[in-house]
């Protein structure tokens, strides 16, 4: 049985980059995100439901996400169809994932890891975090990014501090040596609790 390592962080807060050392490390690493991505892609599962849906969302056989974002801002009871739909498809990619590793150590990255509950399934969270203005610095760096976007992606995280209350590891990401230095310590640490 492996043990399944929640990773998340609110946004700027090097949880992508700590991911990759994770698979640096040799541990396999379930992304909710990339998940998503392939479900909405050509051939995806979740086009043709979504498709029947919400016919608008398909734009050249994939799902749109911008058209999901307009037709839930036109009418926010459908954010609960999508989600009927997607979250589904979503559990059964990381059961599958689950399924096909078996390493001693799992992570899956989960932007919401709090918000969506997946703490009452997993063995440990790890939560990654940098000083306030570090995080707007990063995020601000951004293509794109302005302080309206960044305040309203904010608003719907839970605050950093609540996170780190509740995370079992804590990651500060200030450098990328003492980040990666952290994740190596934290995969012999649980690989060595495994196996004592």
């Amino acid at each position: 049985m492996s043990f399944l390592l929640g990773l998340t962080g609110s946004i700027g807060m090097g949880k992508s980059t700590t991911a990759d050392m994770f698979r640096q490390e040799g541990v396999p690493v379930w992304d909710a995100d990339a998940t998503v991505h392939r479900l909405y892609a050509k051939g995806g599962k979740a086009v043709v439901p979504l498709g029947m849906e919400f016919p608008g969302a398909i734009q050249d056989g994939t799902v749109s996400r911008q058209a999901l974002k307009q037709i839930v801002a036109a009418d926010p009871s459908a954010l609960n169809k999508i989600e009927e739909i997607v979250h589904p498809l979503v559990a059964q990619d990381r059961a599958e994932f689950i399924e096909n590793h078996r390493d001693p150590l799992v992570v899956f990255d989960l932007p919401l890891l709090f918000e969506t509950g997946a703490d009452t399934w997993l063995h440990g969270v790890l939560v990654v975090t940098a000083p306030a203005d570090v995080q707007r610095a990063r995020v601000m760096a951004r293509p794109g990014m302005d302080e309206a976007h960044f305040k309203d992606i904010l608003s719907r995280q839970m605050p950093d501090p609540e996170k780190r209350a509740r995370a079992d590891y804590v990651i500060e990401t200030l450098t990328m040596d003492d980040t990666r230095k952290a994740v190596k310590d934290l995969v012999n640490t649980i690989v060595g609790q495994k196996y004592a």
